[in-house]
């Protein structure tokens, strides 16, 4: 009896386990997304303001996970000029995107409340994000992703 009781109280320890070390690593993905924008080199009269990633189903319909790595940038450049500039640091239509941050709430998110920290007063801001992916089974295994 007591063997079973232990045997229990283990499957429970390991299936506990499981389910939160896969939140873990699907976090780790997406901050793999958004320190790779931290490392893109930032053109002429821009700078870095802050960081941010989330893993979770942050758009769209269906079930699935989502890798979000955004930066806030403030830069004396245009918006096109920016978007000419990161163009050359895509390798798909999901990375280095570049849009006008008004306010401190991501728009691109539609599930989820994100937000930078850096309270946005003026223009010149502007983000620039990266969906990133990784590996299937624990994007199905996420319970964040349905």
């Amino acid at each position: 009896m007591k063997k079973l009781k232990l045997a229990g109280m283990l499957a429970a320890v390991v299936l506990i386990g499981g389910v939160i070390s896969i939140s873990f690593i699907n976090n780790n993905i997406a901050y793999k997304v958004e320190k790779e924008l931290c490392e893109t080199p930032l053109p002429e009269k821009t700078e870095l303001i802050e960081s941010i990633s989330r893993a979770g189903k942050l758009t769209g319909n269906g079930n699935g996970m989502q890798y979000f790595g955004a930066i806030l940038i403030r830069s004396d450049l245009s918006l096109e000029e920016l978007d000419a500039y990161y163009s050359g640091y895509r390798s798909n239509e999901w990375e280095c995107l570049v849009e006008t941050q008004e306010g401190q709430s991501i728009e691109v998110i539609d599930h989820e409340t994100l937000q930078f920290s850096e309270e946005i007063k003026d223009s010149g801001y502007y983000i620039l994000y990266s969906w990133g992916s990784g590996n299937s089974l624990l994007e199905e295994l996420d319970i964040r992703g349905h």
